[in-house]
């Protein structure tokens, strides 16, 4: 027994050790590293700024989907600098990628490269010397992909070497990343169905030859056939460093492009929403944390002293992974912690109301400690899965915010069910083996009366119904006026781009940048302002919503007055929405996906098709309430949207797990009580979770709404909305759905067990 004791004390202290090294390693930082991690965290070119390269199509002006081609073409290709890195048109024949993070132009512009053509060649004299320096072997199941024809790519090799003839290009290949077999470095190749294919064909007549992998009219690597490879999947093996395997993978990824393109100017750019927004967001999570912890402390006692200090060591420890992962942090992934942190809490608050439940029935604090975690397991678990589901799908679709909150959200569930599930557990233990073992500070769970919820489901539906159908009615309105049925802010609908050249150096992160934002509000009746200054220059770009010429005029002439410019020397420009058709379609499929797939889990879980179609019933509910936030208060709809609208689906879909959890359970125990009597037991009895839960998450995203910049607070207020539907849902439309799909299914089946006795008679 003294040992256990000895060991748990041991156990309390050694975690306490932890929290500070962790603390130490992220501000502070260790031996010769100067800068803590969380000071080496890259931040997104919303926060950070970073390298801006333009480039031109070369030659006659191309189509628009030849240019949506190539946008979407170069965005898969930036991921390898940054998943925050962003691809954009400019006016008719120009493309934008801005990589946050990177501060050298020349660096990304020698690694970039100019983004031409790929194409896999065979030698049909099969005498020439063997120039290859690898080999290729077969590998895995093959994967497919859309394709598409193409004439000559590389014509200079062609009439250079009469003997080669082309067997595949860029558009056959599906993937090519960096890999590792037998402790060495390769490259990957994944090739599309028609890709497989040819080849197959061509490894088959090349078998101890190589195959030429050349870009843009040069041999960038001559890999030997080894083997006849029909899979679909091949590796190139050599003496490669990650450095020379990930350029390989990279400009064979690239494909080919159906637009030439030639770079024309490249900067460095500030950041789009200001130091200030950095600062600001600093202060609001520390605030939210001190005030979670305070909050934990006043209900819960010693259980919430626990929790604070695992949850100061959650923070830390996420610190120092984002670093340590090399993750870009923007304002989407922020969201994504802020939904862990939410979801860390979550987890502490179900653990102490089943631990009070435990002594209120009259058991010990050292048996509640133990059941209490014990019983809490199922629906910690099940409702972060849900969530991880979701963040795993849209890494995998995803791209550039929608990655980096994927990434964020998915670090943070699994930190912060470790800290919930063990490091509570061991220092509520510790608290216990030191000596603090009295009832009072842990607590006894009130006896509440079940609330009839289902009683006053009419009530509930008819609330869902007159705030979605408000939102709707908004939206058309908004349409018929001609001013849109949400706001779309520049991520989606692109707008205007002016390059302004100051006489001195303007710092448009402090002061100076919202004198100008409010100049061109009031001139340009825009609200949606980005400024970033151009490195080691006084130009300014400023983006704004789309503006017709009248009002550009204007506002370039209020800031030659203002400013004392020529109005001639202020550029403008034309610039396509960020978010692209296709990622706002690869969004919405993995979205969809994510849908499908919590719903599948909840249903073998749960056993029960109708728990997980009335948790995604619920999470319809939720989007369509943000939606109609966001058309009521035209708030600007750009790429935290989507970070939004993903936010409060993971959060409501772990608040509907809970009380389903606490369903299945009490139809075992109330197995002879009326389905509506279980129900309404079982959201009563996690009510107070609820409560608390959203509470705490709404006091964070409050804090940051309070002082944050304008841009904080335009991502702040919906989620504030999404967190209160989601409660709203989860307590009063979730757990009634299931009741009326239930006792229909249930009276369905009555009713045909009735028909089949009649029809013997």
């Amino acid at each position: 027994m003294k040992e256990k004791k000895g060991l748990r004390i041991l156990g309390f202290f050694l975690v306490l050790v932890l929290t500070v090294a962790c603390a130490l390693v992220s501000w502070r930082g260790v031996g010769d590293k100067h800068e803590g991690s969380a000071k080496n965290i890259k931040l997104g070119l919303d926060l950070a700024g970073g390298v801006s390269i333009t480039y031109q199509a070369v030659g006659d002006t191309p189509s628009s989907a030849d240019m949506q081609d190539t946008v979407y073409k170069l965005q898969q290709r930036v991921q390898v600098y940054s998943t925050e890195a962003e691809v954009y048109q400019v006016g008719s024949n120009q493309i934008s990628v801005e990589i946050p993070g990177v501060y050298d132009a020349q660096e990304v512009l020698n690694n970039l490269g100019n983004p031409g053509s790929i194409g896999f060649y065979e030698m049909l004299d099969t005498t020439s010397e063997d120039t290859s320096d690898s080999e290729s072997e077969d590998t895995s199941e093959t994967e497919s992909a859309n394709t598409q024809d193409t004439d000559g790519v590389t014509d200079e090799i062609e009439e250079a070497n009469p003997g080669f003839n082309k067997v595949l290009d860029g558009n056959d290949i599906a993937n090519a990343t960096v890999a590792t077999q037998n402790n060495s470095y390769v490259v990957s190749l994944q090739f599309t169905t028609e890709g497989t294919e040819k080849f197959a064909q061509a490894t088959e007549r090349n078998v101890g030859s190589p195959i030429y992998i050349v870009y843009d009219g040069e041999i960038i690597s001559a890999p030997n056939v080894n083997q006849t490879i029909s899979n679909g999947q091949a590796v190139i093996e050599g003496n490669f460093t990650y450095e020379s395997a990930n350029s390989l993978a990279t400009t064979i990824r690239l494909g080919r492009l159906n637009v030439e393109l030639e770079d024309v100017q490249s900067s460095v750019v500030g950041a789009q929403l200001g130091e200030e927004a950095v600062s600001t967001s600093l202060l609001a999570g520390a605030i939210g944390v001190a005030l979670i912890i305070i909050f934990m402390i006043f209900m819960y006692r010693i259980p919430g002293l626990a929790s604070g200090i695992a949850l100061v060591l959650y923070l830390v420890m996420m610190l120092c992974f984002l670093n340590a992962l090399d993750v870009t942090l923007t304002l989407p992934g922020i969201a994504g912690i802020i939904l862990s942190l939410g979801m860390a809490v979550d987890a502490n608050v179900i653990i102490f109301a089943r631990i009070r439940e435990e002594i209120t029935a009259g058991h010990s604090v050292r048996i509640a400690i133990n059941t209490g975690f014990k019983k809490a397991t199922s629906a910690i678990v099940d409702g972060n899965v849900t969530t991880l589901i979701a963040a795993a799908v849209l890494y995998l679709m995803g791209t550039g915010t929608i990655r980096g909150f994927a990434t964020t959200l998915a670090l943070g569930i699994v930190l912060s069910m470790f800290t919930a599930m063990v490091i509570t557990r061991i220092l509520i233990n510790g608290f216990y083996a030191m000596g603090l073992r009295g009832e009072k500070l842990y607590g006894r769970q009130k006896e509440r009366k079940p609330f009839n919820f289902i009683g006053h489901k009419k009530v509930f539906f008819a609330i869902s119904i007159i705030v979605i159908a408000a939102g709707a009615a908004t939206m058309v309105v908004n349409g018929v006026r001609g001013q849109g049925a949400l706001n779309l802010g520049l991520d989606f609908t692109g707008g205007t781009s002016l390059t302004i050249p100051f006489n001195e150096y303007e710092d448009t992160r402090g002061e100076a940048g919202n004198e100008l934002r409010q100049l061109i509000s009031d001139n340009g009746n825009v609200t949606n302002i980005q400024l970033q200054n151009v490195q080691d220059s006084n130009n300014v770009i400023v983006k704004t919503p789309v503006m017709d010429s009248e009002t550009r005029d204007q506002v370039k002439n209020a800031i030659a007055e203002t400013y004392d410019i020529d109005v001639n020397t202020i550029e403008e420009q034309s610039i396509s929405g960020v978010i692209s058709q296709q990622m706002q379609r690869d969004a919405v499929l993995a979205v969809l996906i994510s849908g499908v797939l919590m719903l599948v889990y909840i249903w073998i879980r749960f056993k029960d098709f109708k728990f997980g179609a009335s948790a995604v019933f619920a999470l319809l509910h939720d989007v369509l309430v943000v939606i109609a936030v966001y058309a009521m208060t035209r708030i600007s709809v750009g790429n935290t949207f989507i970070a939004c609208l993903l936010t409060i689906v993971g959060y409501s879909i772990n608040a509907t797990i809970v009380i389903f959890d606490r369903v299945r359970e009490n139809r075992k125990l109330m197995s002879k009580s009326d389905l509506d009597v279980i129900v309404n037991t079982s959201i009563t009895q996690t009510l107070s979770r609820s409560i608390n839960t959203s509470l705490t998450t709404f006091v964070t995203i409050f804090v940051l709404y309070i002082v944050g910049v304008a841009s904080i607070r335009e991502f702040a207020l919906p989620l504030m909305a999404g967190i209160i539907s989601g409660c709203y849902s989860s307590v009063c439309i979730a757990g009634a759905m299931w009741y009326i799909m239930k006792k229909h299914s249930d009276q369905k089946h009555a009713d045909d067990g009735t028909d089949k006795i009649k029809g013997k008679k």
